[in-house]
Formats: C-alpha cells, sequence, structure tokens
C-alpha cells in the first residue's frame, strides 16, 4: 500500500479521470469533481472494447462489461491504449475534522479539516485499512468510525465496520477512481465485543447530527445489494446457529462481523432520546437466553426501538419465535426456541444484517399499546391524572418516538387495568366482596343484585360502624344525595349521609347502581331500612323529583321529607324560561331563600308577596311546589337548619377521587376513608375538655351574648315573656319559644337563655343530646375493620354459589364528563338585553325590532 499526500493524491485522481472518464451521474457535474463521462452506447469507446449493456445498476446506470468477461461479474474497467485490466482498485481521500452541511436540496456537503490518500484494492482487509487511517490522522483505533457517499446520493452515509462492507464499497464506486471517505473519532468506549448486539454498520445516517433545512429526513441504508446482482461476495450472509442440545454453554462468540452501535459524537441523546440508549444491547446475538417467551419479545421491540427498525413475525407461539426485517428485501432475521428439558428460550439463529432504510419508529410503528403500557406504568404510581397529552410528550423526548393521542390514551388504559386490575373481573369480584366485608364486619350489609342475564344491576354496601354511629350518636336527619360515576362502565353513586354533633357528615350507606331511576332509589331505601334497626321517625333532606317522595313515604312510614332548597332553587329559575334579567333572577331567589328560612308563617307570607310584586309566574311556583316540604314556618320535620341534600360534600370528594378505579377497589377506597375518618375524629374528641362538641359550644355562646340585651318579666308558672327587639313567649318546660329558633337548632334561643338565666339554670341542660361530647363520641365509638384479600383472584369454589356478574351493557361515552358541582349552586347567569329595543334575550345586532324613522 502505498501513502499519498493530499496534493499527490489529486494529481493521480485528475489523471486517472482523463484515463477514465466515467460518472454514475451521466451528464452531472459534482461540485468541485471533474465531470467524467458514460461510455454506456457512447461512440468514443476506446477501440478494442467491446461494450455492452450489463445488469441494471445503483441509480439506473448500465455497467461496463468487457468482451470475454461474465455479465453478471463486472469489474472495475481501466484501459489504457486499448489494454483491459480487472484489476480493482480506488483511490479513498480520507477526510477528518470538518464538518458536514446540508443544503436546502437535502444534500451534504463537507468543509474544512484534513485530508489523505489511500490506495484501496480488492486484497485489502478491513482491519488493515483501518489502522492505516488511525495512523495517518494519529486516531485511536478502537474509536474510529468511518464513513461514506453512495455513488449519486449525498444524503446518505454508510459506515464500514469489516471486510464485506469494504468490498461492497468498491463494487458501489466501481466506476470511479476516487472514493471520499469521512474518518469520526467517537467519544465513546466500546464495550467487550462478545456483549454486543448485532451491528446496522451501513445504517447510522448523518441525519442524527445534521437536520434538513426542509424538513424532510435523510434517507437511512443499510448495506445497499441490488437484486439483479450476483456478487461471488454473500451479501446476505449465512445465519449463526446454535445447538440446543447443549445448553449449559456459558458463553457463545460472536461472528466478527457482529460490531458495536456506536453513535455518531452528540447525536443518539438527541434523535432517540436517553431512554433508548440501555435499549441498544437488550438483543446481542446468537446465544442469548431469556426466562420466557414474553421476555425475549420485549427485549426484541427494545432492540428495535433503539435501532430504527420495524419487524414482523414469521413464527410466534409459545415455544418459539421467528422475526424478520418489515422491509422488503432486508436480510434481518432471528429466531429464537426453548432450550429442550426448560422453559428458557435461546436465540438459535440470526441474520444481523440490515440493507433496509429503517427510520420506522419514530412514527410510533413498534409502540404498541402494551410497550407504550410498560412505559407509563411507573409514573402512573405516582401521578395517577398522568394525561395523554403529557405521555405523548414524554416518550418523544426520552425515547424518540412519535405517538398520536390515541396511542398514548390506549397505553394508559392497560397500565391502568395492570396496576388496578381488570374492570371487568372487578365486577365478578363483588359476591366475594360483599361476602368478606360482612364476615370482617358482623351487623354490616352488603349485597349485591343482578338482573335475569347476570349482568350488574345493583350495590349496597353500609358497616356496622355507620350504622351504630348514626343510631347512637347521630340526628335522625339524613342527606340524600347521588353523584354520576366516570367510570368505564360508568353508573351512579346513591349515598345516604348523616349530621354528628359537630356537624359534620357522618356517612351511614352507599349505593352503586347502574342508573338512577326510581326503582334504584327505591330499593336503596329498602335495603337502608332493614339495615337500620330504629324505629324513630327520620327526616329525609332530598330531591322532591326521582320518585323519592313516594318511596320514602312507604318504606319509612311516619317519616318527614324536606326539600332540598338547592334542586328547588335550580327548578325555578329554569322554569321562569329566561323572562327576567339576571338581576330580577338574584332578588327573586334571595326572595325564595328568606321565605325557606322564615321561621314563622307570617314571615313566610312576607318574603311571597315581595317575589309577587315582582313575578306571579314565580310566585304561583312557589305556592304550588309544596311549601309544607321545604319551608321552615310549616315543615313538621327536624331538619336542625339544614336546607340542601349536598351535606357530604366530603363523601363526594372521596368518590370523585376513586371513581375510575374498578368497582371492588372503588368501595375499598371508601370503606378505608370511612375508617380513617372515624379513627381520626375519635382521637380529637378524646382531647375535648367541653359539654358540648366546638361548633355547638360557640354557637351557644354567641346566643348567651344576645341575652344580655333581653329584659325577662318573670312568671310563676313554666311561660315567661322575653322582650327585646319583639316580644317572644318562652316555655321552658317544653323547650320552645315563638321565635322558632330553640326548636329549629334544638340549642336554647338568646330569649330562653334569658330566662334560664333569671332561674339559675344551666343552658347547657336544654341543649339537645345530641350536641353534646359523649354523643359524638359514641357515634365514632366503633371501627371499619379491614377487608383482606379484596384484590385476590376468585375462585369459583370460594364463592357461596358460584355467582356470575358481568358489567352492565353502558359504557363510558367519547368526550370530557359532565362534572357535576355540589357547591352553592351558580343559578343566575347574566341574560342578553338589547340596547335597542330592552328586550331579553338578544343583542342590537340581532334585533329584529323595526327601527323607527326618525
Amino acid at each position: 500500500m502505498t501513502k499519498l499526500s493530499g496534493v499527490e493524491a489529486l494529481k493521480k485522481m485528475r489523471l486517472s479521470a482523463a484515463l477514465h472518464k466515467t460518472d454514475t451521474r451521466k451528464g452531472v457535474k459534482p461540485r468541485g469533481q471533474t465531470r467524467y463521462r458514460n461510455f454506456h452506447n457512447d461512440s468514443h469507446a476506446p477501440p478494442g472494447v467491446c461494450l455492452r449493456q450489463g445488469t441494471r445498476q445503483s441509480r439506473g446506470v448500465a455497467p461496463l462489461v468487457v468482451a470475454g468477461h461474465h455479465p453478471q461479474k463486472p469489474s472495475l474497467v481501466e484501459y489504457c491504449g486499448g489494454r483491459v485490466m480487472a484489476e480493482k482498485k480506488i483511490i479513498a481521500i480520507c477526510q477528518s475534522g470538518g464538518e458536514f452541511e446540508t443544503g436546502r436540496d437535502g444534500m451534504l456537503s463537507y468543509h474544512g479539516g484534513d485530508a489523505h490518500a489511500i490506495d484501496v484494492d480488492d486484497k485489502m482487509k478491513f482491519n488493515e485499512f483501518k489502522m492505516e487511517i488511525a495512523e495517518m490522522f494519529n486516531f485511536d483505533v478502537d474509536n474510529v468510525s468511518i464513513k461514506y457517499f453512495l455513488p449519486g446520493n449525498r444524503k446518505t452515509l454508510i459506515t464500514l465496520s469489516n471486510d464485506k462492507d469494504l468490498k461492497r464499497m468498491l463494487k458501489f464506486h466501481g466506476d470511479s477512481t476516487t472514493v471520499d471517505i469521512f474518518v469520526i473519532m467517537e467519544e465513546v468506549m466500546a464495550p467487550n465485543i462478545s456483549n454486543l448486539p448485532a451491528s446496522r454498520s451501513s445504517r447510522t445516517t448523518l441525519s442524527e447530527t445534521v437536520v434538513p433545512v426542509d424538513g424532510t429526513p435523510l434517507t437511512v441504508v443499510h448495506g445497499i445489494e441490488d437484486d439483479n446482482i450476483e456478487s461471488d461476495i454473500p451479501l446476505d450472509g449465512a445465519l449463526d446457529v446454535v445447538d440446543d442440545t447443549n445448553p449449559l454453554v456459558n458463553h457463545i462468540d460472536i461472528a466478527g462481523d457482529i460490531t458495536p452501535i456506536l453513535p455518531l459524537l452528540g447525536s443518539s441523546d438527541e434523535k432517540n432520546g436517553k431512554g433508548v440508549q440501555q435499549w441498544q444491547n437488550t438483543i446481542t446475538g446468537v446465544g442469548q437466553r431469556f426466562s420466557s417467551v414474553h421476555e425475549f419479545r420485549e427485549s426484541l421491540r427494545k432492540y428495535a426501538i433503539a435501532h430504527q427498525f420495524a419487524f414482523r413475525y414469521k413464527k410466534n407461539d409459545s415455544h418459539r419465535v421467528t422475526v424478520k426485517c418489515k422491509a422488503e428485501g432486508c436480510p434481518w432475521r432471528i429466531h429464537a426456541s426453548r432450550l429442550s428439558t426448560t422453559q428458557l428460550i435461546c436465540i438459535k439463529k440470526m441474520n444481523p444484517n440490515h440493507t433496509c432504510e429503517g427510520a420506522v419508529t419514530t412514527t410510533g410503528h413498534q409502540a404498541t399499546r402494551s410497550w407504550v403500557a410498560s412505559i407509563v406504568k411507573e409514573k402512573l404510581k405516582v401521578f395517577p391524572n398522568y394525561k395523554p397529552k403529557d405521555i405523548v410528550h414524554d416518550i418523544k423526548q426520552e425515547y424518540g418516538i412519535q405517538l398520536n393521542y390515541f396511542q398514548a390514551w390506549r397505553g394508559k388504559e392497560i397500565a391502568k387495568e395492570q396496576l388496578q386490575g381488570s374492570y371487568k373481573e372487578a365486577y365478578n369480584q363483588l359476591p366475594f366482596l360483599c361476602g368478606k366485608i360482612m364476615e370482617t364486619n358482623p351487623g354490616s350489609l352488603a349485597t349485591c343484585d343482578t338482573k335475569e342475564d347476570s349482568t350488574f344491576h345493583r350495590l349496597f354496601v353500609s358497616f356496622h360502624a355507620s350504622l351504630s354511629g348514626f343510631q347512637q350518636g347521630c340526628r335522625p336527619l339524613i342527606f340524600l344525595d347521588s353523584i354520576p360515576l366516570k367510570s368505564k362502565y360508568q353508573g351512579t353513586l346513591l349515598a345516604a349521609t348523616a349530621a354528628d354533633g359537630d356537624d359534620g357528615f357522618f356517612p351511614v350507606a352507599f349505593s352503586v347502581v347502574d342508573t338512577e331511576s326510581d326503582d334504584n332509589w327505591s330499593w336503596f331505601l329498602l335495603q337502608l331500612k332493614s339495615a337500620l334497626s330504629t324505629s324513630c321517625s327520620i327526616t329525609f333532606v332530598a330531591d322532591r323529583q326521582k320518585g323519592l317522595t313516594v318511596s320514602i313515604a312507604n318504606i319509612f312510614k311516619g317519616s318527614f321529607h324536606g326539600y332540598c332548597l338547592r334542586y328547588l332553587t335550580e327548578q325555578l329559575i329554569r322554569d321562569l324560561k329566561g323572562q327576567f334579567s339576571h338581576e330580577v333572577k338574584r332578588l327573586i331567589v334571595e326572595d325564595f331563600y328568606a321565605a325557606a328560612y322564615a321561621p314563622k308563617p307570617e314571615n313566610f307570607q312576607r318574603c311571597v308577596e315581595s317575589i309577587k310584586s315582582i313575578s306571579l309566574d314565580a310566585y304561583n311556583w312557589i305556592l304550588q311546589s309544596e311549601p309544607q316540604n321545604w319551608a321552615n314556618a310549616f315543615f313538621e320535620g327536624a331538619r336542625y337548619n339544614h336546607m340542601t341534600s349536598n351535606f357530604g360534600e366530603m363523601f363526594y370528594s372521596w368518590v370523585s377521587e376513586a371513581h375510575e378505579l374498578p368497582i371492588t377497589q372503588m368501595v375499598d377506597v371508601i370503606r378505608v376513608k370511612i375508617m380513617e375518618l372515624i379513627y381520626a375524629r375519635r382521637a380529637d374528641s378524646d382531647q375535648w375538655l367541653t359539654r358540648l362538641t366546638p361548633s355547638m359550644e360557640e354557637k351557644l355562646e354567641k346566643e348567651g351574648h344576645k341575652a344580655h340585651n333581653l329584659h325577662v318579666l318573670i312568671s310563676a308558672g313554666s311561660t315567661f315573656e322575653v322582650r327585646g327587639d319583639s316580644i317572644e313567649v318562652v316555655d321552658v318546660d317544653h323547650w320552645d319559644c315563638t321565635c322558632k329558633g330553640w326548636q329549629l337548632t334544638g340549642l336554647p334561643c338568646s330569649h330562653a337563655i334569658a330566662v334560664l338565666s333569671c332561674l339559675g339554670r344551666s343552658p347547657f341542660d336544654f341543649c339537645s343530646r345530641y350536641f353534646t361530647t359523649e354523643s359524638y363520641r359514641l357515634t365514632y365509638s366503633d371501627s371499619v375493620h379491614p377487608v383482606p384479600q379484596v384484590d385476590l383472584p376468585i375462585h369459583k369454589s370460594s364463592l357461596q354459589a358460584s355467582v356470575t356478574v358481568t358489567p352492565p351493557p353502558t359504557r363510558r361515552p367519547p368526550g370530557r364528563p359532565t362534572s357535576k358541582r355540589y357547591g352553592s349552586p351558580e343559578v343566575m347567569k347574566r341574560q342578553l338585553q338589547c340596547s335597542r329595543c330592552k328586550g331579553l334575550g338578544h343583542n342590537k345586532s340581532t334585533c329584529k325590532q323595526l327601527l323607527q324613522s326618525v
């Protein structure tokens, strides 16, 4: 081998070009190069050389074929004075230290650096070639990467990594006298060759370093091979084979042409992301073993993503997997099967060479739903509200893969199911769960109901701690409300909550039903009636719709039904049909609330008369809405001034946090929340030293301050007259005051406290027993016990009657679920008012009023 300087190399190149005028791009003169002529069908061919068209070469250029030579084995044609030579020899112009730039047409050009020339022939070995280059540029031979362009294609860089690659380069440039070689110094340490993955030696592209101006992705090629050219060098290569008769081999040498993937300097992280770097070695070659077929498939998928190619299964079962590259004609192939007498999967054959253009994984082709699920699963544990759009962004950043929204959404759903369990199987676990609840919490009631086709209908759960707490320490007051579930199979949760002695919510029972209906509410109340052993009358605060009026009266005879003021207000605004402005509606609603809270009929009448002065329709609506069921002046039950059914807002927030879980886990989350609530409030009450609960102590103290300004007229009986802003009569024996404050709240009003002070009696003795610290502690005296093995698989033998429960037919509709608010409702939305005609419901631009001519 002769080593030439840069100037001598250029002289030799020009001399050879003058003798041998061929170019793979006919009629095109590359920048900085001499135009070469193509002798195919050229009348200027040298005498004594017979040319005829051979097989098709790259870029559609016919090769030169010497008469007498085999047409399928073309050789480099050199002639000098009519003498034909068959030696393959080329000058390699080796360049290093420069930079690539991409033109607007996507073509790459190399600027700067040093250049040296080396003679290369078909007898040279790759290691000799690489060693010569390393010595020439004073590089470490282990960290040198050698690349070149295909003839006529300056968009794609091909990597030289073995003898076959070097001989392919000679074939590709058979019609040229020179080839540009680019030497890149890698900044990474090459690992041990025996542990490296199969090489994609001719597939690394400059697109990993330089982004084209027009955004067009650069072509990625691995070992290009023409199907119509037969070479004496087998480009596809024989598959390496390992015999499974010796499964205890500890080390298998990999063929020398299988080389590591060494990324271009500073490019791999940017293109593929940080996550794929660890996947480049998931497949190391023949002899590698895996514990299962699933592990092999996952490793193969990660390997394909890291090396940017798509594959297709040829065989895929529980004991063998054969995979080939998806690109047509690409020889990459791998086969793994089970080792005899073991469950291990071993790679038996592998052709590591690619001739495809690849770069398909950037579109998410290999990112299946299960793969996305495996990536996001761990993050979902920490961030349950991990959004699909964030998944798309993170996977693009970490792995260089562009997913669409639905790939991310489906992957998240699979990951959730893997973490939380199957939504479908959860319904089949309900009978088991109900049995466990009643077994671990004696005195509880948990029952599941199905339809004739075994689909889920409804579930009722009430823990013994809730039932006993309500009966021992809570007022006989229950709030009924519902909340829609946003889980996979939807449904509605019905809830019964109570108020403890400190005016905190107390969960009594809940039910999950397929849909909110009169029948399901009636069933829920029947189960609640059977769970409660109390015989005293109960006051219910609930909506007057949904059939509750009839169900409560029929099931809880002698009870009272107070209409929820929030629902009434919403219905009132709807029925007004938009005939009033926002301000007018606000005034109507204020008077409506004042009428509801008015303690005396005369106060109620004044409020509704005020409404009548605004709207006769609103006045008539109120009189027809059964005021005896919602107005304090006429209601016979004891609501303790709780006028709305959404008292248990904290309970509904629990459900909102767990509604997307499988039904069994949602029930268990509610159970845990109740258990924690009871424990926390019991611990708090142990620190109280007051006779009443803190909130009731505060209310009583405020009423006591008001009593200082009142004058009591002493009487011999139990009835006293109290004078202040008004004149009220207090009956101490019957705990009654004409202001109705004592009866409505359960605490002595300021008038009663003034009388009791004159009598020398303590107001605490005349407070409802439900407000005492003792009753509060009784409310939280029992505990909810753990229910183990909720998430364990169910065996039919464990069920009492092998009951099968399937999910309801309802499914979550597309789009964002509607949210239900439980705070103070905003029922008075501002309405448009026309500035021209002063009418409501439209503005000036849409006004149909005819303009009067001036």
